[in-house]
C-alpha cells in the first residue's frame, strides 16, 4: 500500500516535471528500457512552445511545494548530476512562502520557551522573511535585558510531517533508479537523498542551528574581516531560534557598497579568501554563501547568516583540497593526479600518468587565459567529465564545497570583474600548506605523537593491572574440576599478553 501511494505521488510530481519540459532536456539513452515508455509519455506532456531551458527544473520545483523547493536548492550543489546550466538556474529558485499567521507563531514561541511572549521580548513584529521550512521576525528584548534587536526564527506549523511524506517518496525513486541505471549508482542517488534528509532533520530543530553558528562564530572570532552573530541561547529551542539582528548592507547592494566607499575588489578577495580560510583552516564551512546570506556592517566586515545548510571536512579531505588547490595553482598537475590515488578516489586499475594528462587539459587553460576569462564554473564541468571517465565515484562532501565555491567566486565578481580566483586563493592556500605539511607542521605532528605515546606509557601499568585481573579470572572461569598443570596455565595466558603488546604497540605508534 505505502509503495502505491509512493508511486501515485510521484506520478503527479512527474506529470509537473513534465508540463515544464524538463524531459526534454534529459537523453533519452540514460534511461533504461524499462523505463522508456513512462519517459516518451512526460516528454509527449510538455506544454505547447515548452523549450527546453535550463530554467524548466527550477519552474517545476517552485510548483511542487516546499520539499521539492528544498531539494531543488540541493541539487543547485550538485551539477554533476543535473547540468551545470540547471545547477545555476536551481540557485535562483526563490525559497519564498506566504508567512503563517502571526497567532501562531506567538504560539510557537511560548510553547517552545515556556513563557508568554511579553516576558520575553518587549517588541515582536511581524515576519520579515517567510521560506518553506521557517520564517523570520524582527524583535527586541526588554531594556533590562539590553533592549537588544534580535531576529527571531520559527518553524513552519505542520512541516516536519510534509517533509517526511516527500522525501520518502524521493527516497523510493532513487532507490529504483539505481536499480534500474549504472549511472544512478555511479552518482549515488539514494546518498543524496539521504544527505537532504540528514539536511532537512537538521533544519527541523532550530537548536542544532544554533550550535551550528555558535562554532562558526568561535571559528572565525580571530578574523578581522569577517563574523558572525551572537546566539542569544535563553530565547532558542526546538522550534525558535534567536540571534543578534545584523544591521548592514547586502553584498547585492553594489551601488550603495561603491557609495559607502568600500574597496569593492579587496571586498571580493576577502569573500573568496575567508572561505577559504573556513575550509582548509577549520574544516567547517557556510555552504550557502549566496548574497542574500552576506552583509556588510558599519566596520567594512562581511557577516554571514543562516547557518541551515554547513559543510565539514575531516582532516584528510582538508588535506585533500589544499594540495589540490595548489597542485593546480603550481600547475603540478602529477602531484594533483597522485593526492586522488592517495586518497582513494581513483580506481588503482587506471594509471597516475593518464590521471595527470587528464587533469592538465583541466588546469592548463585557467593559467592561459586573462583574470576575467577563468571561470570556476568551466573547471568543475570538466573535473565532473573526468570523474565520469576514470570510473572516479561522486564524493558529496567534495561536491557541496565545490558548488559553494562557485557561488562564492559569483559573488566576488559582481564586486571584481576581474578577480583571478587562483591567485586570490594562493596566499590562503600556501599559508596552509606551509603550516600543516611544512617542517612546523612535521614538529607539530612529532609533538602530537609523541605526547600519545607519553599517555600511553602512563597507562601501562593500569593496562597490566587489568590484563593480570583478566588473567585470573578467565583461570577461575575456565579452571576444570582437577586443578591444570602451572605450565599449561601459563601457557594459556600467552595471547592475553600478545594482544596486550599489540594493544601497547598500537597506541605508542
Amino acid at each position: 500500500m505505502m509503495g502505491l501511494l509512493h508511486i501515485l505521488r510521484l506520478a503527479r510530481a512527474g506529470f509537473i516535471l513534465g508540463r515544464e519540459g524538463v524531459f526534454l532536456d534529459v537523453d533519452p539513452s540514460l534511461v533504461p528500457p524499462a523505463g522508456q515508455p513512462v519517459f516518451f509519455l512526460f516528454r509527449k506532456l510538455a506544454r505547447v512552445g515548452t523549450a527546453s531551458r535550463p530554467d524548466s527544473l527550477a519552474r517545476a520545483m517552485a510548483r511542487l511545494g516546499p520539499s521539492y523547493v528544498k531539494l531543488g536548492q540541493f541539487l543547485a550543489t550538485r551539477p554533476d548530476i543535473v547540468g551545470l546550466a540547471t545547477a545555476r538556474s536551481l540557485e535562483q529558485l526563490q525559497d519564498r512562502m506566504e508567512p503563517f499567521p502571526q497567532s501562531e507563531a506567538v504560539a510557537a514561541i511560548e510553547r517552545t520557551l515556556g513563557q508568554p511572549l511579553s516576558d520575553i521580548f518587549a517588541e515582536f513584529g511581524p515576519p520579515v522573511a517567510a521560506a518553506s521550512i521557517a520564517q523570520v521576525h524582527r524583535a527586541k528584548t526588554s531594556e533590562a535585558d539590553g533592549g537588544r534587536e534580535v531576529a527571531v526564527k520559527i518553524l513552519r506549523p505542520g512541516i516536519d510531517a510534509r517533509f517526511r511524506r516527500d522525501l520518502g517518496d524521493m527516497m523510493y525513486a532513487a532507490q529504483l533508479a539505481e536499480r534500474m541505471t549504472a549511472e544512478a549508482r555511479r552518482l549515488r542517488l539514494v546518498e543524496v537523498v539521504e544527505t537532504l534528509t540528514r539536511s532537512v532533520r537538521l533544519e527541523m530543530d532550530l537548536r542544532l542551528e544554533a550550535a551550528a553558528a555558535s562554532e562558526f562564530r568561535e571559528n572565525t572570532a580571530g578574523d578581522p574581516d569577517f563574523r558572525t552573530p551572537d546566539v542569544d541561547w535563553n530565547r532558542t529551542g526546538r522550534d525558535v531560534l534567536t540571534t543578534e539582528w545584523i544591521e548592514g548592507v547586502p553584498l547585492s547592494d553594489i551601488d550603495t557598497l561603491r557609495d559607502a566607499g568600500l574597496d569593492l575588489p579587496k571586498l571580493g578577495a576577502h569573500v573568496i579568501q575567508s572561505f577559504l580560510r573556513h575550509a582548509v583552516r577549520d574544516g567547517f564551512f557556510h555552504a550557502d554563501m549566496h548574497q542574500g546570506n552576506l552583509f556588510i556592517d558599519a566596520e567594512g566586515r562581511i557577516v554571514a547568516v543562516d547557518f541551515g545548510i554547513m559543510g565539514r571536512l575531516n582532516a584528510a579531505q582538508r588535506r585533500f583540497l589544499a594540495e589540490i588547490l595548489f597542485g593546480f595553482i603550481t600547475r603540478d598537475y602529477r602531484r594533483v593526479a597522485i593526492v586522488h590515488f592517495d586518497a582513494g578516489y581513483v580506481p588503482r586499475v587506471h594509471a597516475v600518468e593518464e590521471f595527470a594528462q587528464a587533469i592538465r587539459a583541466v588546469g592548463e587553460p585557467i593559467h592561459s587565459r586573462t583574470a576575467d576569462q577563468i571561470s570556476m564554473a568551466r573547471v568543475l564541468t570538466l573535473l565532473f567529465e573526468i570523474t565520469a571517465l576514470f570510473d572516479m565515484s561522486t564524493r558529496t562532501e567534495l561536491v557541496l564545497l565545490q558548488k559553494t565555491m562557485v557561488v562564492v567566486e559569483g559573488v566576488a565578481r559582481t564586486l571584481d570583474p576581474n578577480l583571478n580566483m587562483w591567485t586570490t586563493a594562493e596566499p590562503v592556500i600556501r599559508a596552509w600548506i606551509e603550516d600543516n605539511l611544512g617542517p612546523s607542521g612535521k614538529v607539530r605532528d612529532a609533538g602530537e605523537a609523541l605526547g600519545a605515546a607519553v599517555q600511553a606509557l602512563a597507562r601501562a601499568p593500569e593496562m597490566l593491572e587489568r590484563i593480570d585481573t583478566l588473567t585470573e579470572h578467565l583461570r577461575n572461569e575456565t579452571r576444570p574440576q582437577k586443578v591444570a598443570a602451572p605450565t599449561a596455565s601459563r601457557w594459556q595466558t600467552i595471547p592475553l599478553w600478545l594482544l596486550a603488546a599489540a594493544a601497547m604497540f598500537a597506541l605508542l605508534r
